[in-house]
């Protein structure tokens, strides 16, 4: 095997900010990411790919909402497996030809992957994610009364459910992603953070919650002994001050200096805070190195020349 690492694109930069999020629009966002992550298995990088989709559950939840009428609602736990789905195809074919274009002939598999949470976590408590459609004020009680929604008014556009979303303890799938790239796949696994289980007495049971994929990702990274953990994002570099005229871009952190600087609040929970954090466990879980930039800069990054390397 080469060098190993894991690359976690965003759910946003498959369905980018004005699209529609049509299937066309997907895969061509796709496709542009996919050559990048090409270029790393070109300087001989082995890597297992992970990708947000909060926009694509967004949908499959508002198609399934708008359908009840004749048929049944889908759970979101199904929604989450669903996307793993659909998005993995798209990845793995994507990735896969242009492989092929460049003469590469490697094989790239989707693994439908579930993700253990803790059914104590107090996120289950403090439900803070928001997931699907709008509602109007009347929407958003009867869901309360009849579905026992967590509802919260978002951004001044209406009413919209939230869920909890607990800290990653174990990736289910853990070693059968680790088999595949030893044998020489490039794998796609841990899909929006992954589909969230409980387990009771060896049994895993679905739940209504969300996970941070940066979290979920950090957590197989260290699994399967990866030296780069990469999460791509929709900008260049981290920066002090973000979006102030103070801006500072950074272009490297220990992780001491990351902890200190997310300790001072300039890495919000809702954007960056999870990244840095998932950087930090990943190197004190024996990874080398974590890099935070956008898709179309990856191969900057690996040469020093974009990017935010964080080391210990």
């Amino acid at each position: 095997m080469g060098r190993l690492a894991v690359v976690a694109i965003g759910g946003n930069s498959i369905t980018k900010a004005g699209e529609r999020g049509t299937i066309p629009e997907q895969f061509k966002n796709a496709r542009e990411t996919s050559r990048h992550i090409a270029q790393m298995i070109v300087r001989g990088y082995d890597v297992v790919v992970t990708h947000g989709n909060g926009p694509q559950v967004g949908n499959i939840l508002l198609r399934a909402e708008m359908a009840c009428s004749v048929l049944p609602m889908l759970p979101l736990h199904t929604c989450g497996a669903d996307s793993q789905g659909g998005m993995g195809y798209m990845i793995q074919q994507v990735l896969g030809n242009e492989l092929r274009k460049l003469g590469i002939d490697r094989c790239v598999t989707t693994v439908i992957t579930q993700t253990v949470v803790d059914a104590g976590d107090p996120a289950f408590s403090n439900p803070s994610k928001p997931i699907g459609p709008f509602y109007t004020s009347e929407e958003a009680e009867r869901k309360v009364r009849d579905d026992g929604w967590k509802v919260i008014e978002d951004a001044n556009r209406g009413w919209r459910r939230v869920v909890p979303s607990p800290m990653p303890t174990r990736i289910v799938e853990a070693d059968a992603i680790k088999t595949l790239l030893e044998a020489g796949s490039i794998v796609i696994g841990v899909g929006g953070g992954g589909i969230p289980v409980v387990e009771t007495d060896g049994r895993l049971e679905g739940v209504a919650a969300v996970i941070d994929k940066d979290h979920a990702s950090r957590l197989i990274a260290n699994y399967i002994g990866a030296e780069l953990f990469i999460m791509s994002t929709d900008v260049e570099q981290v920066a002090l001050h973000y979006g102030t005229p103070d801006e500072v871009r950074l272009s490297s952190l220990t992780l001491d200096e990351a902890m200190g600087y997310h300790a001072e609040g300039h890495f919000p929970p809702g954007s960056m805070g999870p990244k840095v954090l998932a950087s930090v466990e990943f190197l004190r879980g024996g990874g080398e190195e974590a890099i935070i930039t956008n898709p179309e800069s990856i191969e900057r990054a690996l040469d020093g020349e974009m990017g935010t390397r964080i080391t210990r």
